[in-house]
């Protein structure tokens, strides 16, 4: 079973911003609802899972505030994934393969934010379950119809190490003959490419609707692994939000 719990925003300015809250502390926004997309990375049917999403605001500690308001301009921040495992006993098409833990991959990267777009490009490592390396670039096109209304739209590309491909798309000798699969040594690169539509309403400063769908497209050993049925993947979620201030 695939499964993102955190979509993870954490950038921070690099530049300190005024703080729009007195005092030292930390503003954030984070959130959950369910979520529909493959049952596994190349899955062909689709499952209901959770997932959820954490968006740090402000951070002000010592007389320096970071973030908050509408920053602007390159920042950082930290990136979290979650992937959660994929038991061959709860897919008859998997039978023979072997089990995956679930993963947690903890990073960061580089923002740069403007009124009208904002592009990132991250780096994680999965310090349980896979330990490899995992990298995602995007940006997106930002349109704000209203004060409470604002919409997003762009690329995204997702590359992974060798060990990430081998993890979740290659077949080693032992499972192919438990399986009937062939043997696939899936290589590292360009994994997954596609398109992330968001909408975001905010009911007021504290309560907010994020709503999101993307399309991707799965690439080269991902694309070929004998374990993909469909290179389309399609993902959607809707999470409700919620403000919480901590004074420090």
């Amino acid at each position: 079973m695939r499964l993102r719990i955190f979509s993870v925003v954490a950038a921070i300015a690099a530049a300190p911003a005024l703080a729009q809250e007195t005092g030292d502390g930390v503003t954030f926004r984070f959130g959950i609802g369910p979520q529909v997309g493959p049952e596994y990375f190349g899955a062909e049917d689709s499952n209901i899972t959770p997932t959820g999403r954490f968006e740090l605001e402000r951070l002000q500690f010592g007389g320096q505030s970071f973030g908050g308001g509408d920053s602007t301009g390159l920042g950082f921040g930290g990136s979290v994934g979650f992937v959660g495992a994929r038991d061959a006993d709860d897919y008859s098409e998997l039978e023979g393969l072997e089990d995956i833990d679930p993963s947690l991959e903890l990073g960061g990267g580089l923002r740069f934010r403007q009124p009208a777009y904002d592009l990132f490009a991250n780096l994680r490592y999965g310090v349980i379950g896979h330990e490899s390396l995992v990298g995602e670039v995007g940006g997106d096109v930002i349109y704000r119809p209203t004060e409470q209304l604002t919409l997003r739209a762009g690329p995204r590309i997702l590359w992974g190490s060798d060990d990430y491909a081998q993890t979740y798309f290659g077949v080693s000798d032992a499972e192919s003959a438990a399986s009937g699969f062939e043997a696939f040594d899936a290589g590292g690169g360009i994994l997954r490419q596609g398109v992330k539509a968001e909408a975001n309403y905010q009911f007021n400063d504290d309560w907010g609707l994020v709503g999101t769908i993307q399309y991707d497209q799965l690439r080269d050993d991902a694309a070929d692994s004998p374990i993909t049925q469909s290179e389309e993947q399609l993902t959607g979620s809707i999470v409700l939000t919620r403000k919480v201030t901590f004074g420090f």
